[in-house]
């Protein structure tokens, strides 16, 4: 084990976010969004065995000889917090371990927009951080739970596969509970929660009917319900949740979304000038107009409901795209690779403006 804690190591201290293990080729580590092959021994099938014997969690190896993937964090002192999956390709071993910084960052350290705070501090409803695998959806999730941790005086319970972050109580107290360790499911969780007199709920994924109908019902007692969903934008978050619906039910839900929703965050990781990486954010508030849409199911307007709604705090790809361009710290090339309408925003770049999203939502 001194050789793959060494790996680990070497992987924290040279920036790198993913280790990639495989038998028989390099070890490959995810610096900066590029695969990089390092110097260090082939992992052999003898080697990659014990290691895998040793750090798959005792109440998890069951499912691992039946199912052979499983999903659970590592921690190794001195070093940190791994997210690790551990799978099999062409009957062998392979481990792909994402490194979890142990102390949240801030909102400025993440260059999160200061209103996405206000969203946060909701009282109650939902509140879904949208965007692709790897756009930083439960570091910003983490980033507003500690900024209600160290503010406000609440209850928390997480529901996450597996735990990433781990909090400390500040002003709030807070338990997170990891499923297959502390509890079964997440919908035998979900059944539970509420029992537990939580003032907040944060739930790791947004994954299915149940878990979507138990967040509605939280959010329909008085509870703020925070979790994260895979989707490319932020209007399109509203399609993807009624899927995981029958169809005869979606009129009911969508009305339920309506007076539930507090707002969807989704994200996109740019890379910077300084070589780095920053999230362009798109923002859907539920404001009048956005509810009266989804009452009356114009989905297809939600789109120039965030184009318009910059006085209510919402903010859309481009514009934020084009913020990030004007401030200096993204390239125009970098922005329009990341655009969702590039067309309109090289436009912006040569300073025209359609009010096209007025014209839609008028």
């Amino acid at each position: 084990m001194e050789l793959f804690h060494k790996i680990l190591k070497t992987a924290v201290d040279g920036g790198a976010s993913d280790v990639h293990l495989k038998i028989g080729t390099p070890v490959i580590f995810r610096i900066n969004r590029e695969l990089i092959a390092v110097d260090a021994p082939f992992p052999t099938p003898d080697w990659m065995k014990k290691v895998v014997d040793t750090i798959a969690p005792a109440h998890l190896k069951k499912r691992l000889d039946e199912e052979r993937e499983i999903d659970f964090s590592y921690f190794v002192p001195e070093i940190g917090r791994f997210r690790t999956n551990l799978f099999q390709q062409r009957n062998q071993w392979c481990l792909a371990m994402r490194y979890v910084k142990t102390t949240v960052p801030s909102f400025e350290q993440l260059g999160l927009l200061p209103q996405i705070k206000k969203v946060a501090e909701s009282p109650r409803g939902i509140v879904l951080v949208a965007g692709s695998t790897g756009s930083g959806k439960s570091t910003t999730l983490a980033a507003m739970i500690e900024h209600l941790n160290s503010n406000f005086k609440k209850h928390i319970v997480t529901l996450e596969d597996p735990v990433e972050y781990a909090f400390e109580d500040n002003q709030s107290v807070i338990e997170q509970r990891e499923i297959g360790l502390d509890t079964l499911t997440y919908h035998h969780a979900l059944k539970h929660v509420l029992r537990q007199d939580p003032d907040i709920i944060m739930i790791g994924e947004m994954r299915d009917d149940v878990s979507f109908t138990a967040a509605m019902s939280a959010a329909d007692t008085g509870h703020l319900v925070l979790s994260t969903l895979h989707t490319t934008t932020a209007a399109l978050a509203i399609t993807r949740v009624l899927d995981f619906f029958k169809a005869e039910e979606r009129e009911q839900i969508r009305r339920q979304i309506a007076g539930t929703l507090r707002g969807v965050i989704c994200q996109r990781m740019v890379g910077t000038v300084e070589n780095s990486l920053t999230p362009a954010m798109e923002i859907l508030l539920n404001t009048p107009l956005v509810k009266k849409l989804l009452e009356e199911n114009r989905l297809d307007k939600l789109s120039a409901a965030i184009e318009t709604g910059s006085d209510d705090g919402m903010i859309s790809f481009n514009q934020s795209l084009f913020n990030l361009v004007k401030a200096g710290r993204v390239t125009e090339k970098e922005a329009l690779s990341k655009a969702t309408n590039p067309q309109a925003l090289e436009m912006n770049f040569k300073g025209i403006f359609l009010d096209e999203g007025r014209r839609i939502i008028s």
